[in-house]
C-alpha cells in the first residue's frame, strides 16, 4: 500500500467512486501535509533562534546580534519547511499532473521570494554592522545596498517569470532584452521622467510651491505642477517655464527652501574701493573719525592700544608706516560691521561678517555677509538697499573712493580740465 494512496485505497474499498475518492486523498494529505510544514517551521525557528541567541551571548562582536535583530534566523528556519514541501508535492499530486505542475511553480517562485527575504535581512545586518565602524561613517553605505537589492529582485522578477512561463531563464532575458530595447527607444522620455519622479519624491528634492532657480531653462520662480515628465515652473515675471522632470537628477538647479525654512535669507555684495585711496590715519586724522558715534569707542580703545604698544617699543613716529597704525579701509571695515550689527532689518542670530577680499583689476572688494530678519523677496531688497544706500554715502568720511570703470562723462570732464588749465 502506497502512502499516496492511503485514504484513496481505503475509499474505494468502501464502495466510493474514483474520481471522488482521488479528490478526497488529496484535500486529506494536502492538509496533512500544511500542518506538518506549520509545525516543523515553528520548531525550527525556535530552535535556531535559540541557538543564534545563545551564540551572540558568548561573543563579544556585535555582528550575531545585528543578525537576530534582522531575523536572518527566522527567514532562514523557513528553508525546512519549504524543501519538505517541494519533497512531497509530487506525490501527494500524483493523480493530479496539471495542478501539480502549478502547485511546483508557486513553490519555487515562493523560494525565489524566501532567498531575496534572507538577501535582505544579510544585508541590513551588514549596513547596522558597518556603521559602528569608525572608517566607515561617512561611506554611503544604503547607496551601495539599494543598488544591490534592486539588481537581486530585477533578477529574482525575472526568474519568478521565467518559471511561471515555463522557458528557460536564458531564452527569457535575451526575449525580454529585445523587447526592452524597443520599449526604451519608444518610450524613452516617459521611463526617464519615470525614474526621476520617484528619486526626486524619495529624496524629497522638490515639492510645489518651492522657489528653485534652474539657470539651464531660465526657471527663477515657484513650482506649480510634478508630473511624470515635466515640471512647471511659474517665474516671477508670470511665464512659465516646463522643465523635463528627469533634469532635475540630471543637472544642478539651486532650492531655496532651505532659506525659507532658515531664520534670515542671505545679504552677500561687496564695495570694490580703489586701491590708491587706501592709507595710514594721523592722530588728527583718528581724531576726526571719532566724530561718527557707531566707532568711537573702537577708536579709543584701538588707539590706546597702539599708542601703548608704539611707547612701549621705542617706535619712531615721526614716519607714519612706523609701528602700528589704523588705516581708513580698516576703520571703514569696522564701520560698516558694527552698522549692519545695529541695522533693524538684520537677525542677529546669524552671521554678520565684513571681510577684505583679494584685490583685483577693480579694487580691493569689501564684502558684507549677513542675512535679513525678512525673507520676503520685495522687503529683502529694501532692506538690502537701505544698507548699501547708507555705506555707499559713507565711503568719503573715511577719504576713501569707490572703484569706477570711467564713462564719457569722465572723459568730458577732464578734457574741460585741461582746457582751464590752458587758459
Amino acid at each position: 500500500m502506497n502512502m499516496e494512496h492511503l485514504l484513496y485505497d481505503y475509499l474505494v474499498a468502501s464502495g466510493m467512486t474514483d474520481v471522488t475518492a482521488k479528490y478526497i486523498n488529496l484535500v486529506s494529505l494536502l492538509l496533512l501535509l500544511l500542518i506538518l510544514a506549520v509545525l516543523i517551521d515553528l520548531i525550527t525557528s525556535k530552535v535556531i533562534i535559540k541557538l543564534f541567541t545563545q551564540f551572540s551571548d558568548k561573543t563579544k562582536t556585535k555582528f550575531d546580534d545585528l543578525l537576530v535583530k534582522n531575523r536572518v534566523p527566522q527567514n532562514v528556519a523557513h528553508i525546512i519547511p519549504l524543501l519538505l514541501m517541494l519533497e512531497v508535492i509530487p506525490k501527494i499530486f500524483i493523480d493530479f499532473p496539471k495542478l501539480e505542475n502549478i502547485i511546483e511553480k508557486g513553490l519555487k517562485v515562493f523560494a525565489i521570494v524566501l532567498t531575496l527575504w534572507i538577501a535582505r535581512s544579510l544585508l541590513r545586518a551588514f549596513k547596522d554592522y558597518f556603521k559602528t565602524l569608525p572608517r566607515l561613517n561617512d561611506k554611503p553605505i544604503d547607496s551601495y545596498i539599494q543598488v544591490f537589492m534592486i539588481f537581486a529582485w530585477s533578477l529574482g522578477i525575472l526568474s519568478a517569470f521565467a518559471i511561471i512561463t515555463g522557458i528557460e531563464f536564458i531564452e527569457f532575458i535575451t526575449t525580454i532584452g529585445a523587447a526592452s530595447a524597443i520599449i526604451i527607444l519608444v518610450f524613452k522620455d516617459t521611463i526617464l521622467g519615470f525614474v526621476a519622479s520617484i528619486q526626486v519624491s524619495i529624496n524629497d528634492m522638490v515639492r510645489i510651491g518651492d522657489w528653485i532657480t534652474f539657470e539651464k531653462y531660465g526657471a527663477d520662480g515657484d513650482v506649480i505642477e510634478i508630473n511624470l515628465s515635466t515640471v512647471k515652473v511659474q517665474n516671477f515675471d508670470k511665464t512659465i517655464t516646463t522643465i523635463p522632470t528627469y533634469a532635475l537628477i540630471s543637472d544642478s538647479f539651486k532650492n531655496w527652501r532651505g532659506m525659507e525654512e532658515s531664520a534670515g535669507r542671505r545679504i552677500k555684495r561687496a564695495l570694490n574701493i580703489k586701491l590708491d585711496s587706501i592709507k595710514h590715519l594721523s592722530n588728527e586724522e583718528v581724531e576726526q573719525l571719532k566724530e561718527i558715534q557707531l566707532i568711537t569707542s573702537y577708536l579709543n580703545a584701538r588707539q590706546s592700544d597702539i599708542i601703548t604698544y608704539n611707547n612701549e617699543n621705542n617706535i619712531n613716529k615721526e614716519l607714519l608706516l612706523n609701528g602700528r597704525n589704523l588705516t581708513n579701509i580698516g576703520v571703514f571695515r569696522k564701520y560698516m560691521e558694527t552698522y549692519i550689527e545695529n541695522h533693524s532689518g538684520t537677525n542677529k542670530e546669524m552671521m554678520i561678517m565684513v571681510r577684505q577680499l583679494a584685490p583685483t583689476a577693480h579694487g580691493i572688494p569689501i564684502e558684507m555677509y549677513a542675512f535679513s530678519s525678512d525673507k520676503r523677496w520685495q522687503n529683502y531688497e529694501y532692506i538690502m538697499a537701505d544698507i548699501f544706500d547708507h555705506l555707499i554715502a559713507s565711503v568719503p568720511y573715511f577719504n576713501l573712493k569707490i572703484f569706477e570703470l570711467p564713462s564719457n562723462s569722465s572723459f568730458t570732464d577732464l578734457n574741460k580740465a585741461h582746457g582751464s588749465d590752458n587758459e
